[in-house]
C-alpha cells in the first residue's frame, strides 16, 4: 500500500499541487480535489488507479456536467477498471457531484428557457447525454408545461415569419411547420401556433 509523503502548491499554477507517493511524484491535481477527497500527508493509498480515476472524473466534470453513463464510458475509455470505476462514482455521487435526476431537471430548464426548444427536441438531447428514460420523462413533466410549449413555439414562429420572403401562405405554413418540428414542438402545437400567426 502506497503512503502519500508530500503535497506540493505547483510553482506555476496556485490551484494545483503535486502528490509524491512514497517519496516520488505520482501525479498533479486540482487543489479542490485533494480537499474534497481529503487526501493529505501521510493518507494511505490502496490503489494508485483510484487517485488517477478520481483525478480525470474531477477534470471532466469541471469542462461540463456528465450523466452517469456518460462518466462511466469516458473513464472505461481510459481504461480504468469497472471496480475502481465503481468506487470512483459512488463517491462523485456521495459529493452530490453526479446527479441524473438533476441535471436532467436543469437541462428542460435551460432548453425551454434560452432555446425555446419544444419537447421532443429536449427529449433526444437528454437522450444524447445518456441519461435513463424513467428520469427524461420525470424531468418533462415536471419541469415543462403545454402552456410554456405553447408560448416558446408562438415566439419561434413569429420570430421564423419575419425572414420569411414569401407570399404564398400555403409556402410560409410549410417553412413554419418544418422549422418548428425541428425545434422539438409536437404536430398539435405546430398547427395552432401556425393557424394564430397566420390569422388562419
Amino acid at each position: 500500500m502506497a503512503k502519500v509523503t508530500k503535497i506540493e502548491v505547483q510553482k506555476k499554477n496556485e490551484n494545483r499541487v503535486n502528490i509524491y507517493l512514497d517519496g516520488e511524484f505520482f501525479i498533479g491535481t486540482f487543489k479542490e480535489i485533494i480537499y474534497k477527497l481529503n487526501i493529505r500527508k501521510d493518507t494511505d493509498v490502496d490503489e494508485e488507479s483510484y487517485i488517477k480515476a478520481k483525478n480525470k472524473a474531477y477534470s471532466i466534470l469541471n469542462r461540463a456536467m456528465q450523466s452517469e453513463k456518460q462518466l462511466r464510458y469516458k473513464l472505461f475509455k481510459r481504461e480504468f477498471s469497472e471496480e475502481t470505476i465503481d468506487r470512483v462514482i459512488s463517491k462523485l455521487k456521495e459529493y452530490k457531484m453526479i446527479n441524473d435526476n438533476e441535471m436532467a431537471k436543469s437541462i428542460v430548464r435551460d432548453k425551454k428557457k434560452f432555446k425555446k426548444y419544444g419537447r421532443k427536441r429536449i427529449q433526444q438531447d437528454l437522450y444524447k447525454k445518456k441519461i435513463d428514460k424513467d428520469l427524461i420523462d420525470n424531468a418533462l413533466e415536471d419541469e415543462l408545461d403545454s402552456e410554456e410549449e405553447y408560448e416558446n413555439a408562438l415566439y419561434l414562429a413569429k420570430k421564423k415569419l419575419k425572414k420569411i420572403k414569401d407570399t404564398d401562405k400555403r409556402k410560409v405554413y410549410q417553412k413554419l411547420g418544418r422549422h418548428l418540428a425541428y425545434k422539438g414542438f409536437e404536430y398539435d402545437i405546430v398547427s395552432k401556433v401556425i393557424r394564430e400567426v397566420l390569422d388562419m
